[in-house]
């Protein structure tokens, strides 16, 4: 994510009709706008066998969409652009800009925006009330983390690798981490 320069600050309804208008995406925190950066094609590759794997699993039931779907941690922001959403709520079904129920959310990790995909990004998610979980899945090595909301509130942390198995139970899926990996070529296999 790279700080749009020389741009005013924008109201929420603002950067909703601005963003329209524009050949890129922007996230939008507190009044500033930022672009969202190009990604590699591991990460793409990842991204792809996510979605189609809940897909395959969600048909007809739940709404599945990628990164060009806005999620909108309130109506008035910030509005953000996971990886991968996934809503069951008949709200965001009918949505037209962004989506404000999802059940799981999943971001394929690259060495530029970990740290903020793990922090603030997590911290924003946590407000969502409908949110039950968040998978972080890397680009450099088969690995696959889920943070779940247990039922008292506290969200809890889960570690897979390859080979291993896991379950999201938001949508009552089960499924091997070497799936998200599928004719992947990671990045550090890339850089040697």
């Amino acid at each position: 994510m790279v700080a749009a320069r020389d741009l005013p600050r924008f109201t929420p309804q603002e950067y909703l009709v601005w963003e329209e208008q524009q050949p890129e995406r922007y996230e939008y925190f507190d009044g500033e706008v930022y672009a969202m950066t190009g990604r590699t094609l591991p990460h793409a590759d990842i991204a792809l066998n996510i979605a189609t794997a809940i897909k395959q699993h969600l048909t007809g039931s739940c709404k599945v969409r990628n990164s060009d779907a806005k999620v909108a941690i309130s109506e008035a922001g910030p509005f953000t652009y996971p990886d991968i959403s996934v809503s069951c709520d008949d709200r965001d079904r009918v949505a037209k800009q962004y989506i404000q129920f999802p059940c799981l959310i999943m971001e394929v990790l690259s060495p530029s925006t970990e740290a903020y995909d793990r922090g603030a990004k997590f911290r924003l998610y946590r407000n969502l009330e409908s949110l039950q979980e968040y998978g972080l899945v890397s680009s450099e090595l088969k690995s696959v983390e889920i943070f779940r909301r247990n039922a008292a509130g506290v969200w809890e942390f889960m570690a897979y690798g390859e080979g291993e198995t896991f379950t999201l139970t938001s949508i009552g899926l089960t499924l091997s981490v070497d799936v998200f990996y599928e004719d992947v070529v990671l990045e550090t296999l890339n850089a040697e």
